[in-house]
């Protein structure tokens, strides 16, 4: 079972650029610990910026050094980052188009008891409506360190939002097929497509195993790039399928399946189911004790696929 959370295989890729890139520079609010980025703070003190419990502070002043030519890294817990500094988000990164990558750490429902005030399960609605924002959640730790590498060679605002805990792998170091802005297929079938994001993928892909069982055939889509949505590949995917189910840890209104539904609706009419945290406080417990609860793993997604077929 793999240990290292997304969070540390940001650190792991930026330490090793940071040796020969002078420019990267990681910033966080009191939250180095929780971002894993205490090794980097230690190795590069140049190149880190501790700005206290101050979320505006740390986006206005990560565009600032965009400005200047550096390439920052903000990290806070997205339930602060996405609330507290939006304004700084949407107006110093956003609109004045500045190379900034906003990191919300602890995303969804990771800080678990310490319930809705902690939680961020609007984020990426909120993210998603800023023009010029993209909105990115990597499924697994692979796949985090093909999207870091891909942000560092461009120079346009973003937001990675990523877990707490370590996540099963789905790729592996050998075999992680990656494309900038382009979801990617885990498996493809004809009866039903499921398009995930996040920590939500690897649950849909072992719902795709318990489908087959069945004799049902699933299209699984990674779709870590949730701004911009590959809608491509989600009509590829529909056209194929008589339904589509997305899951996400996320609110029901616009998330991945407001997204996924609208390009549906418009490019090739299926049903279209969405798998969410529901409209009001979770549930206090771990990850996977408030996944179990609203039957956003393997056996409720799958169950929400058979639903969807009859």
């Amino acid at each position: 079972m793999n240990k290292i959370p997304n969070r540390q295989a940001i650190c792991e890729v930026l330490m090793d650029k940071a040796k020969e890139d002078k420019d990267i520079m990681v910033l966080c609010s009191d939250s180095r610990g929780s971002a894993s980025m205490t090794p980097f703070a230690d190795n590069f003190p140049d190149q880190f910026i501790e700005t206290g419990i101050a979320e505006q502070n740390l986006v206005s002043i990560s565009a600032g050094l965009a400005k200047c030519g550096k390439k920052p890294f903000a990290c806070s817990p997205a339930c602060f980052l996405s609330t507290r500094s939006y304004e700084q988000a949407k107006v110093d990164v956003a609109y004045s188009n500045t190379n900034v990558t906003l990191i919300g750490i602890s995303g969804g429902i990771s800080y678990g008891a310490l319930g809705m005030s902690h939680h961020s399960a609007q984020d990426i609605a909120a993210m998603s409506a800023i023009p010029n924002m993209r909105v990115y959640l990597p499924s697994d730790r692979h796949q985090t360190k093909h999207l870091i590498e891909a942000l560092l060679k461009d120079e346009k605002p973003s937001y990675i939002r990523v877990g707490r805990n370590p996540v099963e792998d789905i790729y592996t170091e050998d075999n992680c097929p990656f494309e900038m802005d382009k979801a990617t297929v885990l498996k493809e079938g004809t009866d039903v497509a499921i398009i995930a994001c996040g920590e939500m993928v690897r649950p849909a892909f072992a719902a795709a195993k318990l489908l087959e069982e069945q004799g049902i055939s699933a299209t699984v889509l990674d779709m870590y790039c949730v701004k911009p949505l590959d809608a491509e590949g989600v009509v590829k995917a529909a056209k194929n399928a008589k339904a589509v189910i997305t899951v996400e840890e996320h609110a029901p209104f616009g998330g991945l399946g407001s997204m996924v539904a609208q390009v549906v609706g418009a490019e090739c009419p299926r049903k279209v189911l969405n798998m969410a945290l529901p409209d009001a406080p979770v549930i206090t417990g771990t990850s996977q004790e408030v996944f179990d609860y609203y039957g956003l793993n393997a056996e409720g997604i799958a169950k929400k696929a058979v639903e969807a077929l009859k």
